[in-house]
């Protein structure tokens, strides 16, 4: 597998998380909104962007942008239309900001486990494992406001 290809599937990884609201004060006071999963991100090289949101009451990700250096690696491993392609699979709230769900590998023709952790209101960090959990991989996403050259 090439590295570049390893890096974007591990930066794959780290997307996909349902977001929980906040209750209100017993106040009666409104609350700030408690940061949220659900959006746009980028990987940390900049090369793919991914929107997370509510896939049949899981949190899923697709890419929706891709640097031409990222399609050419995902088309070398097999997939012709790497944007489109939902890469983060039925994640579920699994603690305090923390979330399970499986990671598409595109190069690999493979779903992965992975978790991802908002680790601040705009980054992610997502932690997936290969090879029953031999091979783990963390990273951290960033959240972005639109999709680059869009």
């Amino acid at each position: 597998m090439k590295p570049a290809i390893l890096m974007t599937a591990a930066a794959l990884l780290a997307v996909a998380v349902p977001a929980a609201a906040s209750p209100a004060p017993a106040n009666g006071c409104a609350a700030a909104a408690r940061p949220t999963v659900e959006g746009l991100w980028m990987n940390p090289h900049g090369t793919v962007a991914v929107r997370t949101g509510d896939c049949r009451g899981r949190l899923c990700g697709w890419v929706v942008w891709a640097s031409p250096q990222a399609l050419q690696d995902a088309k070398d491993g097999g997939v012709d239309h790497l944007v489109g392609t939902e890469l983060l699979e039925d994640y579920s709230a699994d603690g305090a900001d923390r979330w399970s769900g499986s990671v598409y590998v595109p190069d690999m023709g493979h779903s992965f486990s992975s978790t991802i952790t908002l680790s601040a209101p705009g980054e992610l960090q997502i932690r997936g494992c290969l090879i029953g959990g031999i091979f783990c991989k963390s990273q951290t996403w960033q959240r972005i406001e639109k999709v680059p050259n869009a």
